[in-house]
Protein backbone atom coordinates (compact mmCIF):
# COMPACT_ATOMS: atom_id res chain seq x y z
CA UNK A 1 0.00 0.00 0.00
CA UNK A 2 2.50 2.28 0.86
CA UNK A 3 4.44 1.71 -2.23
CA UNK A 4 1.18 2.58 -4.24
CA UNK A 5 0.62 5.81 -2.27
CA UNK A 6 3.96 6.51 -3.78
CA UNK A 7 3.02 6.15 -7.37
CA UNK A 8 -0.29 8.43 -7.21
CA UNK A 9 1.82 10.85 -5.77
CA UNK A 10 4.46 10.92 -8.22
CA UNK A 11 1.56 10.70 -10.86
CA UNK A 12 -0.49 13.60 -9.07
CA UNK A 13 3.40 15.34 -9.16
CA UNK A 14 3.63 14.33 -12.95
CA UNK A 15 0.14 15.90 -13.80
CA UNK A 16 0.57 19.26 -11.84
CA UNK A 17 4.05 19.48 -14.06
CA UNK A 18 2.07 18.52 -17.17
CA UNK A 19 -0.95 20.98 -16.39
CA UNK A 20 1.81 23.95 -16.04
CA UNK A 21 2.91 23.14 -18.68
CA UNK A 22 -0.17 22.81 -21.28
CA UNK A 23 -1.24 26.53 -19.63
CA UNK A 24 2.73 28.00 -20.56
CA UNK A 25 2.23 26.68 -23.85
CA UNK A 26 -1.29 28.34 -24.73
CA UNK A 27 0.00 31.69 -23.07
CA UNK A 28 2.78 31.82 -25.38
CA UNK A 29 0.57 30.79 -28.44
CA UNK A 30 -1.50 33.50 -27.63
CA UNK A 31 1.34 35.53 -27.42
CA UNK A 32 2.56 35.37 -30.37
CA UNK A 33 -0.65 35.11 -32.35
CA UNK A 34 -1.87 39.00 -34.03
CA UNK A 35 -4.87 40.31 -34.50
CA UNK A 36 -5.85 41.67 -37.79
CA UNK A 37 -8.62 43.85 -38.61
CA UNK A 38 -9.90 43.39 -42.46
CA UNK A 39 -11.81 46.68 -43.75
CA UNK A 40 -14.07 45.79 -46.76
CA UNK A 41 -15.19 48.36 -49.32
CA UNK A 42 -18.45 48.75 -47.71
CA UNK A 43 -17.44 49.74 -44.70
CA UNK A 44 -17.69 46.16 -43.00
CA UNK A 45 -14.55 44.93 -40.45
CA UNK A 46 -14.20 41.65 -39.52
CA UNK A 47 -11.38 40.68 -36.96
CA UNK A 48 -9.10 37.53 -37.41
CA UNK A 49 -6.27 36.02 -35.49
CA UNK A 50 -3.25 34.97 -37.30
CA UNK A 51 -1.18 32.00 -35.88
CA UNK A 52 2.66 32.16 -35.97
CA UNK A 53 3.96 31.81 -38.98
CA UNK A 54 0.20 32.58 -40.66
CA UNK A 55 -0.29 35.27 -44.13
CA UNK A 56 -3.00 37.54 -43.86
CA UNK A 57 -4.78 35.18 -46.52
CA UNK A 58 -4.31 31.97 -44.61
CA UNK A 59 -5.80 33.44 -41.18
CA UNK A 60 -8.68 35.28 -43.00
CA UNK A 61 -9.58 31.41 -45.25
CA UNK A 62 -9.04 29.98 -41.70
CA UNK A 63 -12.46 31.70 -40.79
CA UNK A 64 -13.83 30.94 -43.94
CA UNK A 65 -13.46 34.74 -44.81
CA UNK A 66 -12.89 34.46 -48.72
CA UNK A 67 -10.61 37.37 -49.81
CA UNK A 68 -9.39 37.94 -53.31
CA UNK A 69 -6.93 35.58 -53.78
CA UNK A 70 -5.32 33.08 -57.17
CA UNK A 71 -1.79 31.72 -57.46
CA UNK A 72 -1.23 32.22 -53.04
CA UNK A 73 2.58 32.56 -54.72
CA UNK A 74 3.06 35.81 -54.98
CA UNK A 75 2.95 35.81 -58.70
CA UNK A 76 -0.15 37.26 -59.77
CA UNK A 77 -0.82 39.98 -57.54
CA UNK A 78 -5.33 39.09 -56.88
CA UNK A 79 -4.64 39.55 -53.30
CA UNK A 80 -3.14 42.77 -53.64
CA UNK A 81 -4.28 45.08 -50.40
CA UNK A 82 -3.36 47.91 -48.26
CA UNK A 83 -2.10 47.40 -44.79
CA UNK A 84 -2.90 50.54 -42.62
CA UNK A 85 -1.20 49.87 -39.40
CA UNK A 86 0.70 47.09 -37.88
CA UNK A 87 4.24 45.33 -39.11
CA UNK A 88 4.89 42.77 -41.21
CA UNK A 89 6.82 40.86 -43.51
CA UNK A 90 5.77 41.14 -47.27
CA UNK A 91 7.31 37.63 -47.84
CA UNK A 92 8.28 36.70 -51.16
CA UNK A 93 6.90 37.76 -54.56
CA UNK A 94 7.70 38.66 -58.08
CA UNK A 95 7.58 42.10 -59.36
CA UNK A 96 4.50 42.03 -61.93
CA UNK A 97 2.82 40.92 -58.83
CA UNK A 98 3.85 44.44 -56.42
CA UNK A 99 6.44 46.52 -57.51
CA UNK A 100 8.27 48.47 -54.83
CA UNK A 101 7.08 51.29 -55.50
CA UNK A 102 3.33 49.83 -54.41
CA UNK A 103 5.54 48.02 -51.15
CA UNK A 104 6.96 51.04 -50.45
CA UNK A 105 3.09 52.68 -50.10
CA UNK A 106 1.79 50.08 -47.94
CA UNK A 107 0.32 47.46 -50.52
CA UNK A 108 1.06 43.98 -49.67
CA UNK A 109 0.18 40.54 -50.98
CA UNK A 110 -2.35 38.57 -48.49
CA UNK A 111 -0.83 35.40 -49.53
CA UNK A 112 2.70 36.41 -48.49
CA UNK A 113 2.58 39.26 -46.01
CA UNK A 114 2.95 37.80 -42.41
CA UNK A 115 2.09 39.90 -39.61
CA UNK A 116 4.75 41.13 -36.95
CA UNK A 117 2.11 43.27 -34.57
CA UNK A 118 -1.78 43.46 -35.12
CA UNK A 119 -2.85 44.80 -38.25
CA UNK A 120 -5.34 47.40 -40.07
CA UNK A 121 -5.68 45.55 -43.71
CA UNK A 122 -7.95 47.15 -46.16
CA UNK A 123 -9.36 44.55 -48.34
CA UNK A 124 -10.45 46.10 -52.00
CA UNK A 125 -13.72 43.93 -51.98
CA UNK A 126 -17.19 44.13 -50.23
CA UNK A 127 -17.61 42.07 -47.85
CA UNK A 128 -20.58 40.07 -49.99
CA UNK A 129 -18.03 39.24 -51.89
CA UNK A 130 -15.92 37.26 -49.61
CA UNK A 131 -18.05 35.21 -48.32
CA UNK A 132 -18.55 37.57 -44.97
CA UNK A 133 -20.99 39.73 -43.38
CA UNK A 134 -20.98 41.98 -40.73
CA UNK A 135 -21.27 40.67 -36.93
CA UNK A 136 -24.38 40.53 -34.57
CA UNK A 137 -24.56 40.82 -30.88
CA UNK A 138 -26.72 40.82 -28.02
CA UNK A 139 -25.89 43.57 -24.83
CA UNK A 140 -27.93 45.36 -22.29
CA UNK A 141 -28.38 48.96 -21.55
CA UNK A 142 -26.41 49.99 -18.70
CA UNK A 143 -27.07 53.67 -18.46
CA UNK A 144 -28.43 56.72 -20.11
CA UNK A 145 -26.87 60.31 -18.86
CA UNK A 146 -28.26 63.39 -20.33
CA UNK A 147 -25.56 66.02 -20.87
CA UNK A 148 -27.69 68.79 -21.97
CA UNK A 149 -30.63 69.70 -23.22
CA UNK A 150 -30.35 68.15 -26.73
CA UNK A 151 -27.45 65.30 -26.34
CA UNK A 152 -27.64 62.13 -24.53
CA UNK A 153 -24.65 59.79 -23.42
CA UNK A 154 -25.64 55.76 -23.21
CA UNK A 155 -23.79 53.20 -22.15
CA UNK A 156 -24.44 49.35 -23.04
CA UNK A 157 -22.46 45.85 -21.63
CA UNK A 158 -19.56 44.99 -23.82
CA UNK A 159 -20.40 41.35 -25.30
CA UNK A 160 -18.15 39.15 -25.66
CA UNK A 161 -16.20 38.76 -28.89
CA UNK A 162 -16.28 42.27 -29.91
CA UNK A 163 -13.91 44.14 -31.21
CA UNK A 164 -13.52 47.44 -33.00
CA UNK A 165 -11.21 50.23 -34.73
CA UNK A 166 -11.43 54.18 -33.13
CA UNK A 167 -14.26 55.50 -35.22
CA UNK A 168 -16.29 52.60 -36.33
CA UNK A 169 -19.77 52.53 -35.39
CA UNK A 170 -23.07 50.07 -35.04
CA UNK A 171 -26.23 49.84 -36.37
CA UNK A 172 -28.21 49.22 -33.15
CA UNK A 173 -31.78 47.95 -33.03
CA UNK A 174 -34.73 49.96 -31.53
CA UNK A 175 -36.38 47.50 -29.44
CA UNK A 176 -39.79 46.65 -30.38
CA UNK A 177 -39.18 47.71 -33.90
CA UNK A 178 -37.63 46.18 -37.25
CA UNK A 179 -35.48 49.68 -37.04
CA UNK A 180 -31.68 50.60 -36.65
CA UNK A 181 -30.08 53.52 -36.14
CA UNK A 182 -26.53 54.01 -36.23
CA UNK A 183 -23.81 55.23 -33.73
CA UNK A 184 -20.15 55.60 -33.40
CA UNK A 185 -18.59 54.15 -30.57
CA UNK A 186 -17.11 57.18 -28.17
CA UNK A 187 -15.16 54.77 -26.20
CA UNK A 188 -11.98 53.17 -26.59
CA UNK A 189 -12.03 49.86 -28.22
CA UNK A 190 -10.37 47.93 -25.35
CA UNK A 191 -13.30 49.34 -22.49
CA UNK A 192 -15.40 46.80 -21.14
CA UNK A 193 -18.49 49.27 -22.05
CA UNK A 194 -19.43 50.17 -25.00
CA UNK A 195 -20.21 54.64 -24.94
CA UNK A 196 -22.26 56.35 -27.38
CA UNK A 197 -23.16 59.91 -27.81
CA UNK A 198 -26.43 60.91 -29.28
CA UNK A 199 -28.26 63.83 -30.54
CA UNK A 200 -32.27 64.12 -28.19
CA UNK A 201 -34.64 64.34 -30.81
CA UNK A 202 -37.96 65.05 -29.26
CA UNK A 203 -39.59 62.33 -31.52
CA UNK A 204 -37.14 60.72 -32.44
CA UNK A 205 -37.50 56.92 -31.98
CA UNK A 206 -34.18 55.89 -30.54
CA UNK A 207 -33.98 58.32 -27.84
CA UNK A 208 -37.16 58.26 -26.74
CA UNK A 209 -36.99 54.57 -26.43
CA UNK A 210 -33.74 55.46 -24.22
CA UNK A 211 -35.01 57.90 -22.04
CA UNK A 212 -37.70 55.28 -21.28
CA UNK A 213 -35.91 52.12 -20.98
CA UNK A 214 -34.61 50.56 -17.92
CA UNK A 215 -31.01 49.35 -16.68
CA UNK A 216 -30.75 46.02 -18.25
CA UNK A 217 -32.67 45.79 -21.05
CA UNK A 218 -31.40 43.67 -23.94
CA UNK A 219 -30.73 45.31 -26.98
CA UNK A 220 -29.03 44.15 -30.11
CA UNK A 221 -26.66 45.01 -32.64
CA UNK A 222 -24.54 44.34 -36.15
CA UNK A 223 -21.29 46.02 -36.73
CA UNK A 224 -18.40 47.04 -36.57
CA UNK A 225 -18.49 48.97 -39.45
CA UNK A 226 -17.82 52.26 -41.47
CA UNK A 227 -14.25 53.38 -42.77
CA UNK A 228 -13.81 56.39 -40.86
CA UNK A 229 -11.49 54.79 -38.04
CA UNK A 230 -7.85 56.30 -37.49
CA UNK A 231 -4.71 54.78 -39.67
CA UNK A 232 -1.49 54.84 -38.31
CA UNK A 233 -0.38 58.14 -36.92
CA UNK A 234 3.14 59.36 -38.79
CA UNK A 235 1.98 63.09 -39.18
CA UNK A 236 0.00 65.93 -37.59
CA UNK A 237 -3.57 65.26 -36.84
CA UNK A 238 -6.50 67.71 -38.05
CA UNK A 239 -9.92 66.13 -36.44
CA UNK A 240 -13.13 68.78 -37.35
CA UNK A 241 -16.26 67.66 -35.52
CA UNK A 242 -19.70 68.91 -36.16
CA UNK A 243 -22.57 67.82 -33.15
CA UNK A 244 -22.47 64.44 -31.81
CA UNK A 245 -20.21 63.66 -34.80
CA UNK A 246 -17.48 64.39 -31.78
CA UNK A 247 -17.85 61.30 -30.15
CA UNK A 248 -16.07 59.39 -32.47
CA UNK A 249 -12.94 61.51 -31.91
CA UNK A 250 -13.99 60.79 -28.29
CA UNK A 251 -12.56 56.81 -29.31
CA UNK A 252 -9.53 58.16 -31.29
CA UNK A 253 -8.51 60.36 -28.92
CA UNK A 254 -8.52 57.35 -26.19
CA UNK A 255 -6.51 55.37 -28.49
CA UNK A 256 -3.97 57.83 -28.79
CA UNK A 257 -3.71 59.01 -25.33
CA UNK A 258 -3.16 54.76 -24.95
CA UNK A 259 -0.31 54.56 -27.46
CA UNK A 260 1.39 58.05 -26.06
CA UNK A 261 1.22 59.76 -29.68
CA UNK A 262 3.85 62.03 -29.94
CA UNK A 263 2.10 63.92 -32.92
CA UNK A 264 0.41 67.08 -32.39
CA UNK A 265 -3.21 66.89 -32.86
CA UNK A 266 -5.90 69.80 -33.21
CA UNK A 267 -9.71 69.49 -32.97
CA UNK A 268 -12.17 72.05 -34.04
CA UNK A 269 -15.27 71.71 -32.80
CA UNK A 270 -18.83 73.04 -33.89
CA UNK A 271 -21.90 73.13 -32.45
CA UNK A 272 -25.07 74.80 -33.84
CA UNK A 273 -26.37 76.10 -30.31
CA UNK A 274 -24.36 76.63 -26.73
CA UNK A 275 -26.60 73.88 -25.13
CA UNK A 276 -24.87 71.17 -28.42
CA UNK A 277 -21.36 71.82 -26.81
CA UNK A 278 -20.92 68.87 -24.87
CA UNK A 279 -18.51 66.57 -23.75
CA UNK A 280 -16.00 69.35 -22.73
CA UNK A 281 -14.82 67.46 -19.65
CA UNK A 282 -13.52 64.37 -21.22
CA UNK A 283 -11.73 66.68 -24.28
CA UNK A 284 -10.07 68.52 -21.17
CA UNK A 285 -9.03 65.32 -19.69
CA UNK A 286 -7.29 64.46 -23.02
CA UNK A 287 -5.25 67.34 -22.97
CA UNK A 288 -4.12 66.28 -19.56
CA UNK A 289 -2.87 63.41 -21.03
CA UNK A 290 -1.61 64.20 -24.68
CA UNK A 291 0.55 67.11 -24.36
CA UNK A 292 0.67 67.57 -28.15
CA UNK A 293 -3.58 68.14 -28.03
CA UNK A 294 -5.11 71.23 -27.91
CA UNK A 295 -8.96 71.84 -28.99
CA UNK A 296 -10.88 74.78 -29.88
CA UNK A 297 -15.08 75.23 -29.93
CA UNK A 298 -17.34 77.48 -32.00
CA UNK A 299 -21.05 77.97 -31.92
CA UNK A 300 -22.63 78.94 -35.18
CA UNK A 301 -25.86 80.51 -33.55
CA UNK A 302 -25.93 84.19 -34.01
CA UNK A 303 -27.27 85.03 -30.53
CA UNK A 304 -24.82 82.37 -29.00
CA UNK A 305 -22.44 84.23 -25.44
CA UNK A 306 -19.86 81.60 -26.79
CA UNK A 307 -16.46 83.36 -27.41
CA UNK A 308 -15.96 82.03 -31.00
CA UNK A 309 -18.81 81.69 -33.32
CA UNK A 310 -19.40 80.66 -36.60
CA UNK A 311 -18.31 77.18 -38.62
CA UNK A 312 -15.37 75.23 -38.17
CA UNK A 313 -14.11 76.32 -41.21
CA UNK A 314 -13.16 79.68 -39.59
CA UNK A 315 -11.26 78.58 -36.77
CA UNK A 316 -8.63 76.69 -38.27
CA UNK A 317 -5.27 77.63 -37.71
CA UNK A 318 -3.27 77.51 -41.23
CA UNK A 319 -0.52 76.38 -39.33
CA UNK A 320 -2.66 73.49 -38.25
CA UNK A 321 -2.66 72.41 -41.65
CA UNK A 322 1.35 71.65 -42.12
CA UNK A 323 1.76 72.98 -45.54
CA UNK A 324 -0.59 69.82 -46.11
CA UNK A 325 1.48 67.49 -44.21
CA UNK A 326 -1.34 66.43 -42.41
CA UNK A 327 -3.86 63.98 -41.67
CA UNK A 328 -7.46 65.65 -41.58
CA UNK A 329 -10.48 63.64 -39.79
CA UNK A 330 -14.02 65.25 -40.32
CA UNK A 331 -17.38 63.80 -39.20
CA UNK A 332 -20.68 66.48 -39.65
CA UNK A 333 -23.63 66.89 -41.38
CA UNK A 334 -23.11 66.79 -45.34
CA UNK A 335 -23.15 70.70 -45.56
CA UNK A 336 -20.08 70.84 -43.06
CA UNK A 337 -18.09 68.03 -44.78
CA UNK A 338 -18.70 69.83 -48.55
CA UNK A 339 -17.65 73.04 -46.81
CA UNK A 340 -14.62 72.10 -45.36
CA UNK A 341 -13.91 70.43 -48.91
CA UNK A 342 -14.68 73.75 -50.25
CA UNK A 343 -12.23 75.98 -48.31
CA UNK A 344 -9.21 73.47 -48.34
CA UNK A 345 -9.71 73.47 -52.12
CA UNK A 346 -9.99 77.60 -51.94
CA UNK A 347 -6.73 77.50 -50.07
CA UNK A 348 -4.97 75.29 -52.53
CA UNK A 349 -4.20 72.92 -49.67
CA UNK A 350 -4.19 68.88 -50.25
CA UNK A 351 -3.94 66.94 -47.12
CA UNK A 352 -1.62 63.87 -47.06
CA UNK A 353 -5.00 61.61 -45.98
CA UNK A 354 -8.44 63.34 -45.45
CA UNK A 355 -10.84 60.96 -44.14
CA UNK A 356 -14.67 61.97 -43.78
CA UNK A 357 -17.98 60.79 -42.32
CA UNK A 358 -21.16 62.62 -43.09
CA UNK A 359 -24.38 61.98 -40.87
CA UNK A 360 -27.85 63.05 -40.58
CA UNK A 361 -29.58 64.15 -37.54
CA UNK A 362 -32.67 61.78 -38.10
CA UNK A 363 -33.43 59.85 -40.96
CA UNK A 364 -33.89 55.74 -41.80
CA UNK A 365 -30.12 53.80 -40.95
CA UNK A 366 -27.53 54.15 -43.92
CA UNK A 367 -24.05 53.82 -43.99
CA UNK A 368 -22.89 56.65 -41.65
CA UNK A 369 -23.45 57.39 -37.77
CA UNK A 370 -27.33 58.92 -37.32
CA UNK A 371 -28.15 60.84 -33.88
CA UNK A 372 -31.93 59.63 -33.12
Amino acid sequence: MKGSDGFVQAYNAQAAVDATVQVIVAHERRAMTHSIALSFEDGVTRFVDARPGETVADAAYRLGINIPLDCRDGACGTCKCRVESGAYDGGSYIEDALTEAEAATGLALACQARPKSDLVVAIPAASTACKTRPQAFETTRRGVERLSATSLAFTLDRPAGLAFLPGQYVNLGVPGTDLHRSYSFSSVPGADRLDFLVRDIPDGLMSGWLRAAQPGTAMAFTGPTGSFYLRNVTRPLLFLAGGTGLAPFLSMLGRLAETDCTQPVRLVYGVTNDADLVGLDALDAYAAKLPGFAYVTTVAAEGSAHPRRGYVTAHVDPAWLNGGDVDVYLCGPPPMVDAVRGRLAADGVTPAAFHTEKFSPSAPAQPGRLAA
